[in-house]
């Protein structure tokens, strides 16, 4: 990848995360970042293909992590099957590769806080997300179809959440390891492990 290029993209991230993705505009990202317009139509042809590019750069190597992770699980399991638990620290631990740049975890925050995380996923991991929901309906075969899709909305709903937790806005005051993402996904995975693997609900209404 070039140093233009590079520069770009992570002036990109950071005015983005910044300020969000509405109100940088692209000449606000050519100015800082020291090069001319025709270097970002260039190398990227627009500001949506610039905000996919600044993304794909980090989710990339997520995604391999996941899938290799995932195909160990499949080839290790001894016909028994993987574990809710070990399928959920597949798909969420490689997020903290993410604590090695917080500019881009500030990034995808702003990205839901604009409404735009549902195009995102539906870009970058939706075949990802395919493979791993598969696997996890396969271990959770006794849920209700329409359960097992809640779940899996809570899930995401709880991740957003995780991937955001600013230690100024700690209402709530857990005020511990407040900057450590891996620390806060375990969490997460305990949680959510515990929430696919409890009964079906019984409310009398359609599950």
């Amino acid at each position: 990848m070039s140093a233009t290029k590079d520069k770009i993209l992570d002036t990109a991230q950071r005015l983005i995360g910044e300020q969000g993705y509405s109100a940088t505009s692209v000449r606000q990202i050519v100015t800082e970042a020291g090069v001319n317009l025709a270097a970002i139509h260039y190398h990227f042809g627009s500001k949506e293909e610039l905000l996919d590019a600044v993304i794909a750069r980090r989710a990339g190597p997520v995604n391999e992590e996941r899938l290799a992770l995932l195909d160990n699980l499949k080839q290790n399991s001894d016909g028994r099957g993987a574990t809710a638990r070990q399928i959920l620290e597949a798909f969420l631990l490689p997020m903290a590769r993410a604590d090695r740049d917080p500019g881009f975890v500030r990034l995808m925050g702003r990205m839901m806080a604009e409404g735009l995380l549902i195009t995102i996923v539906r870009k970058h991991f939706h075949s990802v997300l395919g493979e791993f929901t598969q696997v996890l309906r396969l271990t959770l075969a006794e849920l209700p179809e329409q359960e097992f899709r809640w779940r899996t909305q809570f899930m995401f709903g709880a991740l957003a959440y995780t991937m955001m937790f600013n230690p100024q806005n700690d209402v709530l005051g857990i005020g511990t390891e407040p900057g450590d993402i891996r620390a806060r996904l375990e969490k997460l995975v305990t949680f959510l492990t515990a929430g696919f693997e409890a009964p079906a609900t019984h409310s009398g209404v359609n599950q």
